[in-house]
């Protein structure tokens, strides 16, 4: 800690640089003087964690400053530019006492929001994790077992699975028939829509794979894949389920639930990460600037340059992209939105960011007035609506 005699001031400023074994903290006073208490109000570079809650509990006013503007606001106390915890502290407590016009106090949100997000988040490694294993999987079998790596629309399915549990090497798969196959599709209950003759010409139109002892040391490797894949798909659906009852409970569920192909989990996730703390984003422009769907505009002179914006909450980029680009299949206006920006020659992720910026101000507005998204009311969609109309009847 950095420590002075205490001085005299209207405002008293601390800054707490947060460190894995141990904390640096720092108090200044009115002039920029070091103090050793009577702080006000608290810098520091996450939003969350033990900290945070006690000095929130202590009624402490906290401002979260970001390490990448902690790092670029070091030049102005030293041209080094030298990282150091107590320094940090330093800067994070004089940075309240001279630029507190342009902070804003953090608002936490609720506890079933938080424990809403930790859920979410959780359910979403979990797919992550389940995708890297099925792409692991399909690789190790179009070496050894092409046949069944491409045999199901999805690899990591419950079907795939069980086909690759009683037929593992190509050895096993010889001794099938389109009736063999037929059966056993039928004995496991399968509804798909492909007809097995289909499924048998493909295993038979495929390259073979290994066979012989080495088939048999190889299997050990397929069914390590299927016991992780079973795991994960099994994690996944009790998260879900989990994620659909704290849903239910919630007094925001309504608004994030009517959007347009939100489902259960969609759903959970933009409530999750926009939270419920309202203060957050006193505009529609904040919350779209913080996920990174609004542009970053830099200009010097004559030059004027709109470019990607990188510093962005990512968590919250993906989860309003992903709604955004899925909502354009059954939404009319969304899907218009999407399709302009695709002629201007968009490519896909820009045009969903795009859209995604679109859909910010809407979901803000509703978010704010706590009312569901109504079709009826979406003048956008109307119009769309009542063009198609008038072209019908001409």
């Amino acid at each position: 800690m950095i420590v002075a005699e205490e001085g005299t001031g209207a405002r008293v400023c601390g800054g707490v640089d947060w460190a894995k074994d141990d904390h640096a903290v720092c108090i200044v006073g009115a002039e920029g003087e070091a103090l050793r208490a009577g702080v006000d109000e608290v810098g520091i570079e996450r939003p969350d964690g033990p900290i945070v809650d006690a000095l929130l509990a202590a009624g402490l006013t906290v401002l979260v400053i970001p390490p990448a503007q902690v790092k670029n606001l070091r030049s102005r106390y030293g041209s080094a530019g030298n990282k150091d915890d107590r320094f940090d502290a330093y800067v994070l407590a004089d940075v309240i006492r001279t630029d507190r016009r342009r902070l804003r106090a953090l608002e936490r949100d609720t506890v079933a929001t938080t424990a809403l997000r930790t859920t979410v988040r959780a359910r979403r490694d979990m797919v992550v994790h389940r995708v890297a294993a099925a792409n692991q999987l399909r690789a190790h079998l179009q070496i050894v077992f092409p046949a069944a790596a491409g045999l199901f629309d999805a690899i990591d399915s419950e079907v795939s699975l069980q086909f690759l549990q009683r037929f593992t090497t190509q050895a096993q798969a010889d001794w099938l028939s389109v009736k063999r196959l037929g059966s056993w599709l039928a004995s496991i209950g399968y509804s798909g829509r492909t007809d097995p003759e289909v499924m048998y010409a493909r295993i038979t139109a495929a390259p073979r794979g290994t066979t012989g002892p080495e088939a048999v040391i190889l299997a050990g490797t397929t069914h390590a894949y299927i016991a992780v894949l079973r795991q994960l798909n099994t994690q996944i659906r009790t998260l879900a389920a989990g994620i659909a009852d704290q849903l239910d409970v919630h007094p925001d569920a309504k608004i994030f639930t009517s959007l347009p192909r939100a489902g259960c989990v969609r759903a959970a996730r933009l409530l999750a990460e926009i939270g419920d703390a309202r203060g957050r984003f006193p505009t529609a422009s904040s919350l779209a600037c913080l996920a990174g769907v609004a542009p970053s505009t830099r200009q010097s002179g004559k030059v004027k340059v709109v470019t990607f914006r990188w510093g962005a909450d990512m968590e919250l980029r993906d989860a309003l992209c992903d709604f955004a680009g899925d909502s354009r299949h059954s939404n009319p206006w969304a899907a218009d939105l999407y399709a302009r920006a695709r002629a201007r020659k968009c490519d896909h992720p820009h045009a969903v960011r795009i859209l995604a910026r679109a859909w910010v101000a809407i979901i803000w507005r509703c978010w704010q007035t706590n009312t569901a998204y109504n079709p009826a009311e979406h003048g956008g969609l109307q119009r769309i609506l009542n063009q198609d109309q008038q072209t019908v009847a001409a």
